[in-house]
């Protein structure tokens, strides 16, 4: 090599290693928190549960609740992308649909891939939240994350003047917040023993009332 040239360094094996080590964890997060629930899910019983030191758990995430975060991102999403849920491709394809009713239900399939991928960890954050301070916050967070996000759908119906007149905006974007919620998605596929795609055909149906009569 000539004199005062530097090999580049090439960290892309590394960042693969930091990236499976942090899958391999976050894995073992999910499984302990649906089993054991968050109170007893400690960051010791992740570590052991992952073959991953204690310091690297921390080192990559800092706290159980950034843990747990974590968890309900890469579910949210469905993977581990550092990318908004609004502006992944298929949110993005279904807010440009063009016809109301298509709009709707390809809502109705992205809500309920998310709650089948999510469900049993918000239900987790939910109990949690009740007993532990960063688990309050962190469910507030993303209950306000949610009304925003699912309000654009509301927007959208505004935007194309194919919202029902007798319709407030506000109210439409709460009951497409309730109807989306992960306690109603529990209440159908847990309670009363729906299947998800039963869920996804109630909820396309339910969300067509906002359209004019």
């Amino acid at each position: 090599m000539p004199e005062g040239v530097k090999r580049s360094y090439d960290n892309s094996r590394r960042q693969a290693q930091v990236r499976a080590t942090r899958a391999k964890v976050l894995e073992a997060a999910r499984r302990l928190l649906v089993e054991l629930g968050y109170p007893a899910t400690t960051m010791e019983a992740i570590s052991e549960a992952a073959d991953t030191p204690v310091p690297t758990v921390y080192r990559l995430f800092g706290s159980k609740r950034a843990v747990l975060a974590a968890v309900l991102d890469d579910a949210f999403g469905g993977d581990d992308a550092p990318v908004a849920f609004v502006d992944r491709p298929a949110v993005q394809a279904a807010l440009a649909e063009p016809d109301p009713g298509a709009m709707l239900d390809a809502f109705a399939l992205l809500a309920a891939e998310l709650l089948e991928r999510s469900s049993a960890l918000q239900h987790v954050l939910a109990t949690a939240a009740g007993v532990d301070p960063d688990a309050s916050q962190l469910l507030a967070e993303i209950r306000r994350q949610r009304h925003r996000g699912q309000s654009r759908i509301v927007a959208a119906l505004v935007a194309r003047n194919a919202l029902d007149p007798s319709m407030d905006p506000a109210e439409a974007a709460d009951i497409v917040y309730v109807l989306m919620s992960p306690d109603t998605y529990r209440t159908f596929t847990v309670d009363r023993g729906w299947t998800t795609e039963q869920y996804r055909r109630w909820l396309g149906r339910s969300l067509r009332a906002l359209l004019p009569p």
